[in-house]
């Protein structure tokens, strides 16, 4: 991305000159790390270091953030330019406001410099990791969650060289900090994984099982490393070189790391750090004994109606979000969705109602300033759909009740990997499966029927027990039938 807009480049030099309301609430350099975040994402810098600046500025403590972007060098080589700062614009639809951000202390790259990623890893300094790696970086599979290394993976984990995935650096990190003996530590996953503290527990015990590390190794981990669960919630599109344009307006200066997101934010967290944390509960987060029931409500609620907007806005035409909200009934379809299956399927908090949460989510979906793409919500729909959608079902049947509007979502998402909006427009499978689901529709009639039995056949994504529900099956047959012959329009003015 080129530099366009603004006088200058954001960084300590600029602070000055930036409006007061914009300046960061902890000055960078000032502060000692403490956190390791594999994963500079945009989810990330809006986020967690949110979160984190707050927490310091309010409680103080060593808690800054070592930033590691896992391949990718573009977002690492802007935010090193900028002495480590970036900006976050909130949007609403009265206004923006964009403010910098100083939670980030040092940046890294670990596919260049991978020895020290796990040096850190290793340095008693470090007491928190953090993770926003997105669900394939795990290499679980998604129906089971089984450890599924492919070749990266186990040369990672059996060959002698320097680490390239994420199992990799973890494994090869926990190795060198108990060697060391550097203390106890807290590995979180901030990735919209179902259980995702036990999910990352099963994706380490399980590497290191698969690197057959020596028992004293494995002891050391089980007695000193720890995996708190969280919900993480906030809506962050993609940035773009709009979100760089409005950020240099209001600050005068140019942030080629700037992102965008809406005001909302929440983070409920496990409490459970052998080696401290900040203060985050001071900076609006919450701290529970057990965050599977929040996580649960955003993954079947927020989550899952995201992915079906995103593919019945897309096949619809839509470019984003708030544009699919727009298709006559499909808002009403939506709230059928969360009011009928997703409420039914689980036990929610105490004192919170899925369906006045769904008709929360359903109005920052809404937002008109967050452009947030439907295609960039529909890629890796093998990775999201099983926690967002198939355990709803699952659930459901499992206590003998249907799931209509549920199946509707599948439906939808088996159409959208076929590859053809409505109007004939190609879609794209952004997807690490994308060749197996290739493959298996090529084998099979391009028929509602034909569709569903070859996908049905995606075990990584599909469980048995569910692949082989009749009514499971008919239900989806049913609503691909639908889709082809009326497309989402006329499927969803035919079932409001």
């Amino acid at each position: 991305m080129a530099l366009t807009v603004g006088a200058s480049r954001l960084g300590l030099a600029a602070l000055r000159r930036l409006p007061v309301e914009s300046r960061p609430l902890v000055r960078p350099g000032t502060v000692r790390a403490g956190i390791l975040h594999l994963g500079l994402s945009a989810f990330h810098r809006a986020h967690q270091a949110v979160y984190t600046e707050a927490a310091l500025a309010v409680a103080g403590g060593d808690w800054a953030i070592v930033g590691v972007a896992p391949r990718s060098t573009a977002v690492a080589d802007a935010l090193r330019a900028q002495d480590a700062l970036f900006s976050v614009t909130s949007l609403s639809p009265d206004g923006c406001h964009t403010r910098v951000v100083g939670a980030l202390a040092e940046i890294r790259h670990a596919a260049s410099d991978p020895v020290a990623v796990v040096t850190l890893l290793a340095a008693p300094s470090i007491r928190v990791v953090t993770l926003t790696v997105t669900e394939k970086a795990y290499h679980l599979d998604p129906a089971t969650g089984r450890f599924r290394p492919d070749a990266a993976v186990v040369a990672d984990l059996r060959a002698d060289r320097p680490p390239g995935t994420v199992p990799g650096l973890l494994v090869r990190g926990l190795l060198a900090r108990a060697a060391a003996d550097s203390g106890p530590l807290a590995l979180v996953s901030c990735d919209n994984l179902p259980a995702n503290g036990h999910r990352l527990r099963g994706l380490v015990e399980q590497a290191l099982a698969f690197a057959r590390v020596p028992s004293a190794a494995l002891d050391w981990v089980g007695r000193n490393v720890t995996f708190p669960g969280t919900m993480v919630d906030r809506i962050v599109p993609a940035s773009t070189p709009a979100t760089v344009a409005d950020a240099a307006r209001a600050l005068g200066v140019t942030d080629l790391a700037a992102v965008a997101a809406e005001p909302y934010r929440q983070w409920v967290i496990e409490d459970d750090f052998p080696a401290g944390r900040p203060a985050w509960e001071r900076a609006g987060a919450v701290l529970a004994t057990d965050a599977g029931p929040w996580e649960r409500l955003k993954l079947r609620t927020l989550n899952g109606v995201h992915s079906a907007a995103a593919y019945l806005g897309a096949l619809a035409g839509r470019e984003t979000i708030a544009d699919a909200l727009a298709v006559p009934h499909l808002s009403t379809v939506l709230r059928r969705l969360v009011a009928q299956d997703v409420a039914a399927s689980f036990t929610p908090p105490d004192e919170v109602s899925v369906i006045d949460y769904g008709d929360q989510v359903l109005d920052r979906f809404a937002n008109p300033a967050i452009r947030y793409q439907t295609r960039q919500v529909a890629g890796d729909g093998s990775q999201k759909l099983p926690q967002r959608v198939l355990h709803t079902i699952a659930d459901l049947r499992s206590a003998g009740a249907p799931a209509r509007w549920a199946t509707l979502v599948v439906a939808a998402w088996m159409r959208y990997v076929r590859g053809r909006a409505d109007d004939g427009t190609e879609l794209p499978l952004d997807d690490p499966l994308a060749d197996r689901i290739r493959a298996l529709l090529v084998d099979r009639p391009d028929t509602p029927t034909g569709v569903a039995e070859a996908l049905f056949g995606l075990t990584e994504v599909f469980p048995p027990d569910l692949a082989e529900d009749d009514e499971v099956r008919a239900a989806v047959i049913g609503w691909l039938t639908e889709l082809d012959r009326y497309g989402v329009s006329g499927t969803l003015a035919r079932a409001a």
